[in-house]
């Protein structure tokens, strides 16, 4: 039977890259519900290409162009936040791959692990922001969370057939990013055309800029952490200029797996949708003589400040990665915006971890409060 598939942020980069794993394999997958936030057009195409049972566009404004639009086919039509988290409990609904970009993913992902769906992960500030909380409901309510992350996708590849063997650790691999070598004097004047500009992967401007101040690879530091049951001291980083090993995973007896491939998001993608079965793919292959070397040097944490206060956010644990999550989506916000320097956003990140109240063990509605006051803050920040 095909597996039917509800895309949380179908018009974003992650989504479209779905959505074309999807088209090649219509024997495979059935596509049940699209959401988008904005992009109304794009949200309308896709749902005359594959059909699905519902669409939601999350900004209520577009909601009469969408329902316009779309009034000659045999789609149901929804608007706002609220449909978003309610559609993903539709019986009809096999697997949730939430492709929604920060904060907004944790609601509906909880409500889709609490009617029993299995997701698909590319949210992964869901985890960073209650990563206690969502995996706890996950093993309430018997669902499966597959990594669509390419690095937490290779630790999951490389530790399938190995479950009942320890890890000793983990190495997420980064790129560096446009900025790699660079200190602090240097990125003082760097731009947001510089810092768009990635030298491997083709991502979301949001991302993209996380991934220029190396806070991407923090708040990947603390998914692996859930994802996979981890302690601090058994996370590492690495610089990896090439981007061709996307993990590696040590386990106790020294012995090392890693996998390896181009930097091509529809890999992972496609493991989340299929797990545990390999569809064949025409997606371009890794030639090992075309990387006669492939090189790795230690994180600047001093200078790429961003991805020490992750560290330190995941140390300390409770409430603490949900304000550095939230201070970090306002300050991308203010940089994306002009309003300031590349290096100002590690400070606004830093200043909020410092003056939000710490809660040992969170609720949801903890999470809420953390993320609204600590977005107050920083916004208070950028207005001095």
């Amino acid at each position: 039977m095909k597996k039917r598939i509800a895309l949380l942020g179908s018009t974003g980069s992650i989504g479209k890259q779905a959505l074309s794993v999807i088209a090649v394999h219509p024997d495979e997958f059935e596509v049940e519900v699209l959401t988008a936030q904005n992009n109304a057009e794009l949200l309308v195409e896709q749902a005359r290409v594959f059909k699905p049972n519902a669409v939601v566009i999350s900004n209520e404004t577009h909601y009469s162009f969408v329902k316009d639009a779309l009034s000659s086919e045999d789609v149901k039509v929804y608007a706002g936040e609220n449909a978003l988290t309610s559609v993903v409990e539709m019986g009809t609904i096999d697997l949730v791959l939430t492709a929604l970009v920060g904060y907004c993913g944790l609601k509906p992902t909880i409500k889709a692990i609490e009617s029993g769906k299995n997701i698909a992960l590319a949210n992964k500030e869901t985890l960073v922001v209650a990563g206690e909380l969502v995996t706890g409901l996950a093993r309430e309510n018997g669902v499966n969370i597959y990594p669509v992350d390419s690095e937490h996708s290779a630790i999951f590849q490389c530790i399938t057939g190995e479950f009942h063997n320890r890890i000793e650790k983990v190495i997420l691999t980064a790129s560096g990013g446009p900025f790699r070598g660079m200190k602090q004097r240097d990125l003082k004047s760097v731009t947001k055309a510089q810092a768009l500009k990635h030298p491997n992967w083709n991502m979301g401007a949001k991302i993209t800029i996380d991934s220029a101040s190396l806070m991407n690879k923090g708040l990947e530091v603390i998914e692996a952490k859930w994802l996979f049951g981890l302690k601090t001291n058994q996370i590492e980083v690495v610089i990896h200029p090439q981007s061709i090993i996307h993990s590696f995973v040590q386990f106790e007896d020294g012995s090392i797996k890693a996998q390896l491939g181009l930097p091509d998001m529809r890999l992972p993608i496609q493991f989340a949708l299929t797990y545990p079965n390999r569809l064949k793919s025409d997606f371009p292959r890794f030639n090992v003589i075309d990387y006669p070397s492939l090189t790795f040097e230690p994180p600047d944490m001093e200078t790429f400040r961003n991805l020490a206060l992750a560290f330190a956010a995941m140390d300390k644990g409770g409430n603490m990665p949900c304000v550095l999550n939230a201070a970090n989506e306002v300050a991308v916000a203010g940089f994306l915006n002009d309003k300031l320097g590349f290096l100002e956003m590690s400070a606004i990140v830093e200043h909020c971890l410092e003056k939000m109240d710490y809660i040992a063990s969170p609720t949801y509605d903890d999470y809420v409060y953390t993320d609204q006051e600590t977005r107050v803050k920083a916004f208070e920040w950028l207005s001095r």
